[in-house]
């Protein structure tokens, strides 16, 4: 299955060479602009296009930063140029871009906390980015990067619901795709911005039959509150991750 964005800048992106690191000079550019709005612009990056649909835990950014995106052509061009399938390319690029270095390690330790390891029957929350990501599918609510004056997105400003492009991938796209995965899965959202969307399309009834793990904090080495955040939400959170274990018995 070749997905649509993708067809549209494959040809562009196999101008680019993995021989060298890429930079913003060579993807931040007209070629690789999908919307613009003001001084917000949303790039095309390829991690997001594979959907894991038989994932048990769904793990959700707020959108991919300027290091997801350069990760992910990185991992593209070097797969597509292994004569990889396309459907594996994306999949590698996804599985490179997902949430590293310091990120990584602090949502895993509190992935274990909850013992979500245990109740997929796997050493630890590490295997998830590993030997078992199939059971793992990362994903973002507004799906390709966003950049506001050339900078990263954090979801304040504007605000999503401020902004009716940011609002169609948030509250139109972002359900669809979760409605692909089959249910139920633990659909983890990590901060207060994504959330708040899971809350509201909640209310609006547009989620899929999954369970959802509010309370979580983002596990950024830049939230100073995280510990705290987690301790104070960790008992509702084991709670919440026990009824899904019972669903999925």
């Amino acid at each position: 299955m070749v997905h649509k964005p993708l067809q549209q800048f494959l040809p562009a992106i196999q101008t680019l060479h993995a021989d060298k690191p890429l930079t913003k000079e060579d993807l931040l550019t007209e070629t690789f602009l999908m919307e613009k709005d003001g001084d917000m612009e949303i790039y095309y990056a390829p991690h997001n296009e594979y959907i894991n649909k038989e994932a048990r835990v769904v793990i959700v950014g707020i959108t991919p930063g300027w290091s997801q995106m350069k990760t992910a052509f990185e991992q593209f061009i070097k797969s597509n140029e292994s004569d990889d399938t396309l459907e594996m390319c994306l999949k590698e690029a996804k599985r490179a871009a997902g949430f590293a270095e310091v990120m990584r390690k602090n949502l895993i330790n509190m992935l274990d906390q909850c013992d979500i390891h245990k109740i997929l029957d796997i050493p630890n929350s590490s295997y998830l980015f590993g030997k078992d990501r199939h059971f793992l599918h990362t994903t973002s609510i507004i799906k390709y990067p966003v950049f506001i004056k050339g900078k990263n997105y954090t979801g304040h400003q504007p605000p999503i619901d401020r902004s009716p492009l940011l609002q169609r991938y948030a509250y139109r796209e972002f359900p669809n795709e979760l409605a692909q995965i089959a249910p139920p899965a633990l659909v983890i959202p990590l901060g207060k911005t994504v959330e708040q969307t899971i809350i509201r399309l909640s209310q609006e009834r547009k989620l899929p039959n999954h369970d959802y793990l509010t309370g979580f904090p983002h596990p950024s080495g830049a939230n100073g509150h995280r510990i705290k955040q987690f301790q104070q939400q960790k008992q509702q959170l084991r709670e919440k991750v026990k009824a899904w274990a019972a669903r999925i018995e």
